[in-house]
């Protein structure tokens, strides 16, 4: 869908009139100052909104656990031995997976560290890592810890994609060049889907259709695209993907991740795993057996058995997300983003500029802005007075405007109090 934006708030109020998603807003508080007023809250890229529902869905588990004690386990509303699998179809459809890749489990970085177990198999002439200069710490430490893991070293073993000089983001050509010119010493292809800090998209399928091709096996950094963008795992073929759940998904601060192992490795009992008893084989789990058997699927790579009260406000942003559709909360998100991206040109100045790509198809929600000096004092500014970004060192301010809750008339507000703090 093409608009041609305008300015003016007449603009902006048209647009949320005739806005289908709209009413989602209603589903999420919206923070609010000492006086009342909702902030302009363009951070869901760090923290997502809390759900109106999120409490039904705790305090359900909350009764059923003083009804019932460890009966809740079978006897619960929603019994608690299976209790992850609510979420798996919801989860594969988000990131374009059949339910058997898909798992809800740990955190993030954990999720990554056990996929690298599995994935990661160096030898000497094949061992090195290729991520995106820049990645997330998280992913950094990671990264540079399995290599010592194994018995190699960081500054040998691990390749960085740069930008070109002059330029903030990757081209996808260097990306291509890259692994066709190192692919025989590259064991693990592993990229953010979205970059963090400057919201660029990657091509993923064109990057694992390059990493197979050349032997590499290749994995996702999915944080800050699960939600953000449509994906399409199984699709793609990547031997694993791995996400957080409280940005764009909005499961709340700390939330269980998510995971994804290709269904192609779904009986590969024999790869290599860290174990845990959640993983093994459900039908002889309460044996306990000495020996194990990995259920078939993303399932055997869990370990311990799930936390509930984690798993329940997921469950109530999953709902609103098979309600709205990511397709169509795509649809709005480059039409939200396409107008920050339209009035912050119109306000154009050396103070700052955009570093996230112009092309639609390269980037999501988010839009990076580097401001010239006192990018700090800048953005600590619009946060007293309720305009919600973040700040990441040393020149970065990260907005996004997320489809499910905010409007266009955020993002006019945002861009005017913007303009007004460079001042």
């Amino acid at each position: 869908m093409s608009v041609a934006f305008q300015l003016g708030t007449a603009f902006a109020d048209a647009m949320d009139a005739q806005d289908s998603l709209a009413y989602f807003r209603e589903r999420f508080f919206i923070p609010t100052g000492r006086d009342g007023k909702e902030w302009i809250y363009l951070c869901g890229h760090s923290l997502g909104l809390q759900p109106k529902t999120v409490r039904d869905y705790i305090d359900q588990e909350l009764h059923d656990w003083a009804a019932l004690g460890v009966e809740g386990h079978f006897r619960a509303k929603n019994p608690w031995m299976p209790y992850h699998r609510l979420l798996s179809e919801q989860t594969a459809t988000l990131v374009g997976a059949v339910a058997k890749e898909v798992v809800v489990m740990n955190s993030l970085t954990v999720n990554l560290h056990l996929m690298m177990i599995s994935f990661y198999r160096p030898t000497v002439q094949r061992h090195k890592i290729l991520v995106e200069r820049g990645a997330f710490p998280s992913d950094q430490y990671a990264v540079k810890s399995q290599i010592r893991f194994n018995g190699f070293d960081p500054a040998q073993a691990l390749i960085e994609l740069t930008p070109r000089e002059g330029e903030t983001c990757i081209r996808d050509e260097d990306v291509q060049q890259m692994i066709e010119r190192r692919g025989n010493e590259i064991a693990l292809v592993l990229i953010g889907g979205v970059n963090y800090a400057s919201g660029q998209v990657f091509d993923m399928k064109q990057i694992t259709k390059l990493g197979h091709q050349n032997g590499c096996k290749v994995g996702f950094d999915l944080a800050h695209a699960a939600g953000n963008i449509p994906l399409r795992l199984h699709d793609w073929g990547p031997d694993f993907a791995a996400w957080c759940s409280y940005k764009y998904l909005n499961g709340g601060p700390g939330c269980i991740a998510g995971c994804f192992v290709h269904e192609r490795h779904s009986q590969a009992r024999d790869l290599p795993r860290f174990a845990g008893w959640w993983g093994h084989d459900q039908n002889t789990r309460f044996q306990m057996g000495p020996d194990f058997h990995p259920m078939p699927g993303s399932e055997g790579w869990q370990l311990s058995n799930p936390p509930i009260m984690a798993l329940a406000p997921l469950r109530a942003s999953m709902q609103i997300f098979s309600e709205a559709g990511m397709e169509s909360l795509r649809a709005k998100s480059r039409l939200l983003t396409g107008y920050l991206e339209f009035l912050l040109q119109q306000s154009a100045s050396p103070q700052f500029c955009m570093i996230t790509p112009r092309e639609e198809n390269r980037r999501g929600a988010q839009l990076s802005i580097r401001i010239a000096k006192n990018g700090r004092a800048v953005c600590e500014a619009l946060t007293a007075q309720g305009i919600i970004g973040d700040w990441r060192e040393p020149d970065t301010f990260r907005v996004a405007p997320v489809p499910l809750y905010n409007s266009y008339r955020d993002v006019y507000r945002f861009v005017e109090h913007f303009v007004h703090a460079l001042q």
